[in-house]
């Protein structure tokens, strides 16, 4: 590309602003002065116009400096829009800005101690079992078949002191705390050395036995009983373990314990004499006969009591015998004129000991005959009874 050397052509100052222009310009084109006919040079000659701007056919522009600042402000205008309207549209369609990650500055944290957590070892719990009361069901066989003592079923089923139970009855079974053994020690304390060389024996409550009944028999108190086997009550239930401390025996007990009971009897029928029957005072003695209820064995009795419920006093005869017969003595007659109401009853019962004072100690083996009757008439010479007539 070449460029044509420009020719010279004359120039003037303007007075007002010091910008050089062609001589024959009638103004500034800066500040806009007016140049007069005096300031031009070669007096009526007609403007040259340099060759390049000439041949090109361009008109000259010449503006003032408030048009030019006017124009500038116009050109910000308008560049400041076609900004502003960029941004929107790219805040409209944000996809089609490529986001530059910022470094943030990484911090470093120290770590926090661990707070040490205290684990609590939950203690073993036994969730009760369900029973459902059968047939022939009783406080102690269920207790001897679960391990645990009546008491424990009474009080975890609210009962009554005497466990009465009913067939089809959903009872809650306590079952029993296992406690750890305790570490030996070298020497035991006086007491422990006592347990330790104390005779024991343990007994199954049989029917019809009581815990004062038991008692008797082994000659050991009763509440020594209850201290060992950690009762509440004095009450025994049939199939009851109990753990029976002979070291604590105050007496000789029975000689001989029947180890097992037969079976119930079935309940002795009065036979003689008919019910209501009367007797003079010319009888020196009234017989009693009742039916058998089979052949007992050596420790087993018929057991008949005698009761005259005359005037309250409630004087009572009781004798065991082996036959099914009794003769009721002379020496129980009343002594008044007037006739006196007897009443009699069987029962078949079993000895399983003596007391204390050496007299047997008796057990049912049966129900109860049905209760008689008869009238016995004294007189003068009639023996007068003891207070409390016994065998």
């Amino acid at each position: 590309m070449t460029f044509d050397k420009p020719r010279t052509t004359p120039t003037k100052v303007c007075p007002s602003c010091g910008t050089r222009v062609s001589e024959r310009s009638p103004r500034c084109l800066v500040c806009g002065h007016q140049f007069g006919e005096s300031g031009s040079s070669g007096g009526g000659k007609p403007p040259l116009v340099s060759a390049p701007l000439a041949a090109r056919g361009q008109r000259e522009l010449r503006l003032s400096i408030p048009i030019a600042i006017g124009v500038l402000a116009v050109f910000l205008a308008l560049g400041g829009a076609a900004t502003y309207f960029a941004l929107q549209s790219a805040t409209a369609n944000p996809n089609q800005l490529v986001e530059q990650p910022l470094e943030s500055p990484t911090s470093t944290l120290s770590p926090t101690p661990e707070t040490p957590t205290v684990t609590v070892t939950p203690q073993a719990t036994y969730t009760p079992l369900s029973y459902t009361v059968q047939s022939m069901d009783t406080c102690g066989g269920i207790a001897f078949a679960f391990n645990i003592q009546p008491q424990d079923i009474i009080l975890a089923n609210s009962l009554n002191a005497s466990c009465a139970l009913s067939i089809g009855q959903v009872l809650s079974i306590p079952q029993p705390t296992f406690t750890p053994t305790p570490a030996a020690s070298p020497t035991l304390s006086e007491m422990e050395a006592t347990l330790a060389a104390c005779e024991t024996r343990t007994h199954v409550v049989q029917q019809g036995e009581t815990l004062s009944l038991i008692a008797v028999t082994f000659g050991v108190p009763m509440e020594a009983i209850m201290q060992w086997n950690n009762l509440v009550s004095d009450t025994a239930f049939l199939g009851q373990r109990l753990t029976i401390p002979l070291c604590e025996r105050t007496f000789v007990g029975a000689a001989t314990v029947t180890p097992t009971i037969a079976p119930p009897y079935p309940a002795p029928e009065p036979l003689l004499p008919a019910n209501g029957a009367p007797f003079a005072s010319s009888s020196s003695s009234v017989t009693l006969q009742w039916s058998s209820v089979g052949a007992l064995r050596g420790n087993e009795y018929y057991q008949v009591t005698v009761t005259d419920i005359t005037g309250g006093q409630n004087r009572q005869i009781v004798g065991h015998v082996k036959d099914t017969s009794f003769s009721v003595p002379s020496s129980f007659r009343p002594t008044s004129a007037n006739p006196h109401i007897f009443s009699w009853q069987v029962v078949p019962v079993a000895q399983i000991g003596v007391d204390a004072e050496g007299q047997p100690v008796y057990i049912a083996g049966g129900p109860n005959s049905e209760m008689r009757f008869f009238s016995w008439s004294g007189g003068p010479g009639g023996a007068a009874p003891p207070a409390t007539p016994s065998e």
